[in-house]
């Protein structure tokens, strides 16, 4: 399905992003997509944070070539690879998915038809090879093209050796979707979370595809039993972070889930609840990405169908 839009990109990124998540093709925003700068972050030696339109990428660059996790739009591709040629790192031989939503895999195609070899845990094939319906926006997305997929895939967890480190990409169940992996850099105490931690804002958590707010509770603990307080953390979206803020954004999400959670049980409506403004004393500094009464939504719906 396609959707025309006329609204500025760069002012209107966060809503764009909102709905690339689900998966909504851009078509339309060929010129736009023109526009957008590929910023980058030295995360530590050999190790960046790509910034565009899109989930955030991580990028390991040495001896062994290039990899990437994740890739944004297809669109932005090529400005992507000017980006990474000033790491010397030689070709993308690589790309891990974190999952398979839109404005994470898009690249993939160009790319693996470039020979990287993609790696996806398999529910990120499974949910690429089939069409994927949201009613809530009455958008449905066609299968991938084969270029596209994941050619190599993992149920729990996989093991990397490459650029002089060891990258573990370990698979975190019902969470953000169902297809989500973290990735974390043992040497160079890095970690790349997908879109299981969106840093300075609220998360977008796809329930109809697996996701749950408990789900993405567990996911935080998990990863910040795997990290110490050195670790740098490469958010699906947001800044570049660290545990102490990955703390407080678990702690969030707790809080927000029980405030909620209480109101269901007291029998209000989904209107009640959005109206008590139940992220109140989070919102500041969360204006960006997801908007306050869309997590809403997205924590009562997920809740109240239990």
């Amino acid at each position: 399905m396609e959707v025309s839009m006329c609204f500025c990109l760069k002012k209107r990124l966060p809503y764009l992003m909102i709905l690339a998540v689900i998966g909504i093709s851009f078509l339309n925003f060929a010129q736009e997509f023109e526009k957008v700068q590929i910023e980058t972050v030295k995360v530590t030696e050999g190790v960046y944070m790509l910034v565009g339109s899109g989930g955030n990428i991580g990028v390991s660059a040495g001896e062994n070539g290039i990899l990437l996790i994740d890739d944004q739009f297809a669109q932005l591709v090529e400005k992507i690879k000017r980006a990474i040629s000033n790491f010397n790192g030689g070709p993308i031989r690589i790309v891990l998915n974190t999952h398979w939503h839109y404005d994470h895999v898009s690249g993939n195609e160009p790319l693996g038809k470039s020979g990287a070899i993609i790696i996806g845990h398999e529910n990120s094939r499974k949910g690429m090879t089939s069409e994927q319906a949201y009613p809530e926006f009455d958008v449905k997305i066609p299968p991938y093209p084969e270029a596209a997929l994941p050619a190599v895939t993992f149920t729990d967890a996989l093991t990397l050796y490459f650029n002089g480190d060891e990258i573990r990409a370990i698979h975190i169940e019902e969470a953000h979707s169902d297809a989500d992996i973290l990735v974390y850099f043992r040497k160079a105490n890095v970690i790349h979370t997908g879109d299981l931690y969106f840093s300075g804002g609220y998360p977008f958590i796809d329930v109809p595809h697996g996701g749950s707010i408990d789900g993405m509770i567990r996911a935080a603990d998990r990863i910040l039993n795997l990290i110490d307080a050195s670790t740098k953390v490469i958010p699906g979206h947001g800044h570049l972070s660290n545990r102490g803020e990955l703390q407080e954004y678990r702690d969030m999400l707790v809080t927000v889930r029980d405030r909620i959670g209480r109101q269901i049980k007291e029998g209000k409506t989904l209107e009640e609840v959005i109206s008590s403004k139940p992220t109140a004393d989070f919102d500041k500094g969360r204006e960006q990405l997801i908007p306050p009464e869309m997590f809403v939504k997205i924590v009562y719906n997920d809740l109240s169908k239990r």
